[in-house]
C-alpha cells in the first residue's frame, strides 16, 4: 500500500515537473525565445528574451556615394603604387574589370590577387579638399552587436568622421571623429575608448589611434562596440545579464547601439607628412578593401527570426505584434497600448504580448497556438481563461495587487507565482487520491 502511494506521489510529481519547465510564471513568457551564442565551451542557447541572432549585416546593405563620380577610372588614371608612393605607373581604368575598382569591392569576398578594393579619384584638384561620403543603408533599423571594422588599402586617413542615422538618413549624428591631430583638425583633445566609463560611454570622441600615415603596415579602423559593452558586463562579457538590463532600462544606451544607416566621412586622405608633396599628387586617394558590420535586426524582443523579403529585412514577429520592427499590435489585439519586450526582470523577461481588443473578443479569446492563458491560467472552451487566485484579465496577464492602493510588493509577487504551482500539486494529489500528512 505504502508502496502504491509513493509510486503514484513519484509519477504526479514528474507530472508536475514537466509541466512547469513550459510554465509561464510572473518572470514572463519568452520559455519558447531562444537564440543562439558563444562561450568558452562553444555554441549554446540563450533563452533571455526574445530577439534575432546576430548576423553579419553587410550582406543586405546598400552603398552610396557623394560624389557620385568619385571613384577612380573614369576616364582612366595611374596611382602610386601602396607600398612604394613614388612608383606611380598603376592605373585605374572602369573600362576593364582586372583595372577597375568599384564599390561593391569594399565588401566582396577576397578572391582576386592582389585583394579587391574600391578606390576614389587621386587628389589632382589640390588644394580643393578630396572629400568623399560613403553611405551605408540598411532600410531596416538593426542593433550592433560587434565592433565596426574598416579595412583600407591605402593609408588610414589623416581626417575621418564616423556617422550613424536612427531615420534611414534624414538626420545624422557623430559616432565617432578619427585624425591624426584632433586638436587641429576637430577641436577636441584626443581619447580612446579606454579613457571612457559606465558615466561617459556616450561620450562623442576624437581618437589619434587609427590614423597613423602613408608608410603604415597597419590599414584597420574600429568603431569600438564590445569595449563599450565591457564596462556593463565586464571585460570578458561574461555577465551579458547586466548589460541587458541597462539597455532595457536607458534609452539613450539602447539608441547608441541602434542604427538604420551608417556613414564614413573621408576628409582628408593619408599624406604621412605635415605638408602635401605637389609634385606627387596621385599619391594621395583613399582605397577600403573591407567593411564589416555586425548586428541583428531590431525587433522590439518581440521576435526570434528576421527574414529578407524583396531584398528587405523584416522580423518575424510574434506575441501579435506586426510592422518591420515588430513595433504596433495587430489589428483586434490592442487591448493594451504596445509595448517592447523587456530583458527585465533576468534571466527570461517580460513579453508584454499584445492581448485582444475588447470588441474583438468572441469565441477565441484563448487557443493553444497564440492565446496561451498566462500565469498558469486555464482556458476554457477558447471562451475564456480561469486564472489562479492571485491574477486578473482576459488573458490572466495582470497581478490583481496592481489594483490595490499600495500596488504589488516583490513579495506578494513571488509569493503569487510560487503559490501557484503548489495548488497545481495539491490538485493532482486530490485528483488521484493521495493524501497529504
Amino acid at each position: 500500500m505504502y508502496l502504491s502511494r509513493f509510486l503514484s506521489l513519484h509519477a504526479l510529481w514528474v507530472t508536475v515537473s514537466s509541466m512547469m519547465q513550459h510554465y509561464p510564471s510572473v518572470w514572463g513568457h519568452y520559455d519558447v525565445c531562444k537564440t543562439q551564442i558563444y562561450t568558452e565551451e562553444g555554441k549554446v542557447w540563450d533563452y533571455m528574451a526574445c530577439q534575432p541572432e546576430a548576423r553579419d549585416m553587410i550582406k543586405y546593405v546598400r552603398v552610396t556615394l557623394d560624389p557620385p563620380d568619385i571613384t577612380c577610372g573614369d576616364p582612366p588614371e595611374t596611382f602610386c603604387a601602396m607600398g612604394n608612393p613614388y612608383m606611380c605607373n598603376n592605373e585605374c581604368d572602369a573600362s576593364t574589370q582586372e583595372l577597375a575598382h568599384p564599390p561593391e569591392l569594399m565588401f566582396d569576398l577576397e578572391g582576386r590577387h592582389p585583394s579587391t578594393f574600391w578606390q576614389s579619384t587621386t587628389w589632382k584638384d589640390y588644394p580643393k579638399p578630396l572629400h568623399v561620403n560613403i553611405t551605408l543603408s540598411w532600410n531596416k533599423t538593426i542593433e550592433l552587436t560587434d565592433n565596426i571594422v574598416i579595412t583600407f588599402e591605402s593609408g588610414r586617413p589623416d581626417q575621418m568622421i564616423l556617422e550613424k542615422s536612427l531615420d534611414y538618413g534624414r538626420t545624422w549624428q557623430p559616432y565617432q571623429y578619427y585624425a591624426t591631430d584632433c586638436l587641429d583638425a576637430f577641436h577636441m583633445d584626443p581619447k580612446s575608448v579606454k579613457d571612457l566609463s559606465q558615466h561617459t560611454v556616450l561620450e562623442i570622441i576624437c581618437t589619434e589611434e587609427y590614423s597613423t600615415g602613408y608608410m603604415t603596415n597597419s590599414k584597420i579602423i574600429h568603431f569600438e562596440i564590445k569595449d563599450r559593452f565591457a564596462f556593463f558586463a565586464g571585460p570578458r562579457l561574461h555577465n551579458m545579464a547586466s548589460l541587458y538590463g541597462q539597455l532595457d532600462t536607458t534609452k539613450k544606451l539602447r539608441d547608441f547601439f541602434t542604427i538604420t544607416d551608417l556613414r564614413i566621412r573621408l576628409l582628408r586622405p593619408a599624406t604621412g607628412e605635415i605638408y602635401v608633396d605637389e609634385q606627387h599628387l596621385a599619391r594621395y586617394f583613399y582605397a577600403i578593401s573591407d567593411i564589416r558590420v555586425y548586428g541583428r535586426c531590431k525587433c522590439n524582443l518581440h521576435a526570434t527570426g528576421c527574414k529578407e523579403e524583396n531584398k528587405r529585412l523584416l522580423c518575424e514577429c510574434e506575441h501579435n505584434t506586426t510592422g518591420p520592427d515588430c513595433g504596433k499590435c495587430k489589428k483586434n489585439y490592442q487591448g493594451r497600448p504596445w509595448s517592447p519586450g523587456s530583458y527585465l526582470p533576468i534571466p527570461k523577461g517580460t513579453a508584454n504580448i499584445c492581448i485582444p481588443s475588447i470588441s474583438s473578443i468572441g469565441t477565441n479569446v484563448c487557443d493553444n497556438e497564440l492565446l496561451h492563458c498566462q500565469n498558469g491560467g486555464t482556458c476554457i472552451n477558447n471562451v475564456r481563461c480561469q486564472c489562479p487566485p492571485a491574477y486578473t484579465g482576459i488573458l490572466c496577464e495582470k497581478l490583481k495587487c496592481e489594483r490595490d492602493p499600495g500596488g504589488c510588493s516583490q513579495s506578494s509577487a513571488q509569493g503569487a507565482m510560487s503559490h501557484c504551482p503548489l495548488l497545481l500539486l495539491m490538485a493532482l494529489l486530490g485528483a488521484a487520491g493521495v493524501h497529504m500528512c
